[in-house]
């Protein structure tokens, strides 16, 4: 049953449901005597399974791998109607007519299709969530950032200004030390610190 183009997502997902009830419609068999809505459900959730894997593979996947998955989706889907359960790796694999291992390795790859909460343990047993294990903002990264920005900041500045700027935030040294330090009047720090603070701000401004 082809799908209409140009539909939105609600719209395809609609005729994918569609053509699953209808295969429901067409497998179910009431001698079995399981209720029908309990044969649908999973036959169209099968089907819309199936059909977003078909059309949004996240992992480049390859191709026989892909094959086996959906061959595993639809086996599993059929298998899981006719034994009213979910069926074991072994019953999977005597119907796909494969190893074991294949389903296996199928089954894995259908799960890298699944996006994980991350809320959800980060391995089987464990209180930490994949949250807990995702890495945090790095405070010292961002000062490396501020310190590189503003040494190119800095380096429009004369060398004195420079100097100047260095010993009064860096070294913390009074206007008075540092006029004492580099040999000129307290009063000509204090402007060279304004006038060069002044034309950071202009290179800081957006």
């Amino acid at each position: 049953m082809a799908l209409p183009e140009g539909q939105g997502l609600a719209g395809r997902l609609a005729q994918v449901a569609c053509v699953g009830l209808v295969k429901a419609v067409d497998r179910f068999d009431p001698e079995r005597g399981l209720r029908f809505v309990s044969f649908a459900v999973p036959t169209i959730l099968g089907e819309l399974r199936r059909h977003l894997r078909d059309t949004s593979w996240r992992l480049h996947i390859p191709r026989k791998l892909q094959d086996q998955m959906i061959a595993l989706a639809r086996v599993s889907e059929e298998l899981s109607g006719e034994l009213g359960r979910s069926p074991t790796v072994e019953e999977l694999a005597a119907r796909m007519r494969v190893s074991a291992e294949v389903v296996l390795d199928a089954r894995v790859a259908l799960d890298s299709q699944r996006d994980r909460s991350l809320d959800e343990p980060a391995h089987v047993g464990s209180r930490e969530s994949l949250a807990d294990t995702l890495g945090a903002e790095d405070a010292e990264l961002l000062r490396a950032e501020g310190v590189i920005v503003l040494e190119r900041w800095l380096a429009v500045l004369p060398e004195r200004a420079q100097e100047i700027l260095r010993l009064r935030f860096h070294e913390e040294l009074s206007q008075r030390e540092i006029a004492d330090r580099i040999g000129i009047s307290q009063m000509h720090v204090s402007r060279i610190l304004r006038s060069s603070l002044a034309r950071l701000q202009v290179l800081a401004a957006p």
